[in-house]
């Protein structure tokens, strides 16, 4: 099943199961987060199936984030992404990415729908995409066995880790993580595609799918999902350690390798396309999960701190 958070012409936003190019609404206050929370989100698939309150065509549908999670854990899954940048962040690769998938934790707040504008941080000369996949659990559990762990995804979905590179590399000189280099923006979407929807395309730890990214048409990043390192039944073992993951949680992947403008910067600087600018489009697609399309625009100025910060 697939399922869009979409909003309706009655003025409202609905949940709605997608049926090639149809949408089936759901009753109206019914939440992602809340079908997720009662284990219902097969029966209220079925039920929209049957019992649609509207259909609608999904083109031309104004979409939103699928739903607005409790948690955002962004993992290291795809450690030549961490290879291929370690040179420009002058930061090299910890010989621990081999031995747990690292994650941080992003901000909630700042989820954003797959067609809405992205304003570049405030501050930054040096705003960037970064390709992800996600999964978001669906039953809730800690220290969850590795041979268990995919029974609690309820799906997959695309992320994209909007970052200001030049804030971050600031931040991470001080040992602290990203910040407000992370802060701005994280786009999910366009749907939840349930775990049986991809079964076919199941390929090593993950899944054979293609995963590509364009900036105003120009193809720049092409990767697989399968190239993953640490798959997502080990970072929900590692992330679930000694804590309860609940549903809605969000576990990132990390980037896949060449799903960022970095990446590039960092392997040929020379040749480099340049970082985003206002009036940019940024293109993202994994097979069988869909795609995210957004205009890039001018943010905000940094307010100074006493120090002339």
């Amino acid at each position: 099943m697939r399922f869009v958070t979409y909003a309706s012409a009655a003025g409202d936003d609905r949940v709605g199961l997608v049926d090639g190019n149809d949408v089936h609404g759901l009753e109206p206050g019914v939440t992602l987060l809340d079908l997720l929370d009662a284990d219902g989100l097969q029966a209220a698939g079925e039920r929209a199936a049957t019992s649609p309150t509207e259909t609608v065509l999904l083109s031309g549908l104004t979409l939103r984030a699928p739903l607005q999670p409790r948690s955002i854990r962004d993992c290291t899954g795809f450690l030549q992404h961490l290879r291929n940048c370690q040179g420009a962040a002058d930061i090299p690769v910890d010989e621990r990415h081999e031995r747990f998938p690292a994650f941080y934790f992003s901000n909630t707040a700042a989820v954003i729908g797959p067609h809405d504008d992205v304003a570049i941080s405030p501050g930054s000369e040096r705003f960037d995409y970064e390709l992800e996949v996600c999964a978001v659990i669906g039953r809730p559990g800690s220290t969850i066995a590795l041979d268990r762990a995919e029974e609690h995804i309820a799906g997959y979905m695309l992320l994209c880790d909007w970052s200001a590179r030049d804030l971050q590399i600031d931040e991470m000189a001080l040992r602290l993580g990203p910040a407000k280099g992370k802060d701005g923006a994280n786009t999910l979407g366009p749907m939840l595609v349930t775990p049986d929807e991809i079964e076919s395309h199941r390929s090593h730890n993950a899944f054979d799918l293609a995963m590509t990214g364009y900036v105003n048409d120009d193809l720049v990043s092409e990767g697989r999902w399968d190239s993953i390192d640490w798959g997502f039944p080990d970072m929900i073992t590692y992330t679930s350690r000694g804590t309860h993951l609940r549903p809605g949680d969000v576990i990132g992947s990390g980037t896949v390798p060449s799903g960022c403008l970095f990446e590039h910067y960092a392997l040929d600087p020379d040749g480099f396309r340049g970082w985003l600018q206002p009036g940019d489009e940024v293109r993202l697609v994994i097979e069988q999960l869909g795609e995210i399309r957004q205009r890039v625009v001018a943010g905000v100025k940094p307010e100074p701190l006493s120090s002339g910060h």
